[in-house]
């Protein structure tokens, strides 16, 4: 499993809200987000950014770059 799919699915399911509110709440389809999730596709840069801002964790966090208190790993 990829870092990024680990990492999102645990920002969803920390989040407390239900997928469909999320989708609604960033402006994208329920299969974008079940795609990201399920590795079927990968978000471009800017829905990396977006989702960052939007779950309150960096990019590198998402991306596995570094781990939940901000130190640096290796990938």
């Amino acid at each position: 499993m990829s870092a990024f799919i680990e990492r999102f699915s645990t920002v969803l399911a920390n989040s407390g809200k239900k997928q469909i509110e999320i989708c609604k709440e960033l402006g994208i389809s329920k299969q974008k987000l079940s795609n990201w999730k399920t590795g079927y596709s990968e978000p471009n840069l800017d829905d990396i950014v977006m989702l960052a801002v939007f779950f309150d964790v960096s990019t590198d966090y998402l991306l596995g770059l570094e781990d939940e208190t901000g130190a640096k790993v290796r990938p």
